[in-house]
């Protein structure tokens, strides 16, 4: 496939060269042609899987039609790139035998033209893969942050997951609600310059003048507006849970109520309070937007042994009942969080009685 020659415009005085791609056989009967690539196909087999290839097949061609490699051509006003992926998809199946991020350029470009020409089970298949990636339930997300993160526990999304503003423009394309809000709240937790920069999206296989490599991928102003209304309500939940849940700790059920013990819950929740506030206030590294992973962080600090009281390292000296208690706590904040998302993001007006935080 020659993949370096640029395909020619649309022009009305001058055919175009077409680049025959490595779709080709040799025993075809049809040439799709998508812009300025050619591909030698079978009928029957689109037919099989396709009412709408039928019915575009079984319209008459003109008696004077030109011929490519002996066959009559059709054009298809679809992406190159996109109708290569989707044969590909119909000849050998479409799997994914280590999930990556660049499978998303395959599913996209599917899952694309599986809509346009009612290809069920493509269709299905690519949202399957899609709901890996983009999860719609609290345990499929933890699920999924825990695959982001390497033996090491350097959270590496990227390398596994598409950037989230090319999941928004599919989503916004095809009217996948359902993978929205987990778009949106993981394009939040960028900080506000790189969720305005946008990023690059994956190069074509066949270059046109109006689908460079690499072209850049930005989130439109309605929803960049979004992205950062939900990014703030997101930040302010966590205040907001600090305010509640740590307000009056230690409780009344504490087990070293009026002992000299109790200071040791009573420094126990300072410092998660204090520790939790520096993440949040941006003073430690990344992840200042995301109450999911900040929640998480917060219950593991009471079982952790690596802090130091400036002579060892110890654990915090809580109580079993306070453990309990803020657990407990925890796990109903980001129950609450999961559920909130859609409404920081606009996606879901208020519950009534409810605010956006």
């Amino acid at each position: 496939m020659d993949c370096d020659s640029p395909c020619s415009p649309h022009d009305n005085t001058s055919p175009k060269a077409l680049i025959r791609s490595d779709i080709w056989f040799a025993d075809g009967n049809i040439v799709l042609i998508a812009d300025c690539a050619a591909f030698k196909v079978h009928h029957g087999q689109l037919e099989r899987h396709s009412e709408v290839f039928r019915d575009l097949f079984s319209v008459p061609q003109p008696v004077d039609q030109n011929l490519v490699d002996g066959c009559p051509s059709v054009e298809l006003y679809d992406r190159p790139t996109d109708l290569y992926h989707l044969l590909i998809a119909l000849y050998d199946g479409i799997y994914f035998q280590k999930h990556t991020a660049a499978d998303f350029v395959a599913i996209s470009a599917v899952l694309r033209l599986s809509t346009k020409y009612f290809i069920e089970h493509l269709r299905e298949r690519c949202i399957a893969r899609l709901a890996i990636d983009w999860p719609t339930s609290l345990p499929e997300w933890d699920r999924r942050e825990h695959d982001g993160t390497d033996r090491e526990g350097r959270y590496n999304p990227r390398e596994i997951f598409p950037h989230p503003i090319l999941m928004l423009q599919l989503a916004y394309e095809l009217n996948l609600d359902a993978f929205l809000p987990s778009a949106f709240y993981d394009v939040s937790r960028y900080g506000p310059s790189k969720i305005l920069s946008g990023t690059r999206g994956p190069p074509p296989i066949f270059f046109t003048e109006g689908d460079p490599e690499g072209q850049l991928a930005r989130l439109s102003d309605d929803h960049l507006c979004a992205a950062f209304l939900g990014r703030e309500a997101a930040q302010l939940y966590i205040h907001t849970f600090l305010e509640s849940a740590l307000r009056d700790r230690p409780s009344t059920n504490c087990a070293n109520v009026g002992k000299l013990s109790a200071v040791h819950c009573v420094e126990s929740f300072y410092f998660i309070h204090l520790n939790v506030l520096r993440s949040v206030g941006g003073i430690a590294c990344g992840r200042d937007a995301d109450p999911l992973y900040t929640l998480l962080q917060a219950a593991e600090m009471l079982e952790r042994t690596d802090f130091s009281d400036g002579v060892k390292t110890c654990g915090l000296r809580m109580c079993s009942v306070c453990k309990t208690e803020f657990v407990d706590a925890v796990k109903k904040a980001r129950l609450e969080v999961w559920e909130l998302i859609p409404e920081w993001f606009g996606l879901r007006e208020p519950r009534s009685g409810e605010d956006m935080n």
